[in-house]
């Protein structure tokens, strides 16, 4: 199991319907190969920060599947106007779970 992080920065004002347009691209997630979930995070110290978490069955599943379809191209559309500058991604695997 992958986990994708994306830290993403929204415009100030913007986060209430940030996180409507997250909650509505949850169907275009449901719909990807290997999707297991995500969950939306919102700093306390900085309101306009937050952080996707997607699980995946494969990397590939992600840069590959994910990205190539029109799923991804609705979540863009969806939420890509409220972002300040570009999502930082970064993918991981758990190594120990307690």
């Amino acid at each position: 199991m992958i986990t994708e992080i994306a830290q993403i920065e929204v415009k100030p004002g913007s986060e209430a319907d940030f996180e409507a347009a997250v909650g509505k691209a949850r169907d275009a997630f449901g719909r990807a190969k290997g999707f297991h979930g995500l969950e939306l995070h919102r700093s306390i110290e900085r309101p306009q920060r937050y952080r996707l978490m997607v699980k995946w069955d494969t990397l590939e599943n992600h840069t590959v599947d994910f990205r190539g379809s029109d799923n991804f191209t609705e979540w863009r559309g969806l939420v890509g106007g409220f972002f300040a500058s570009p999502p930082e991604v970064e993918h991981t695997e758990t190594v120990v779970k307690t």
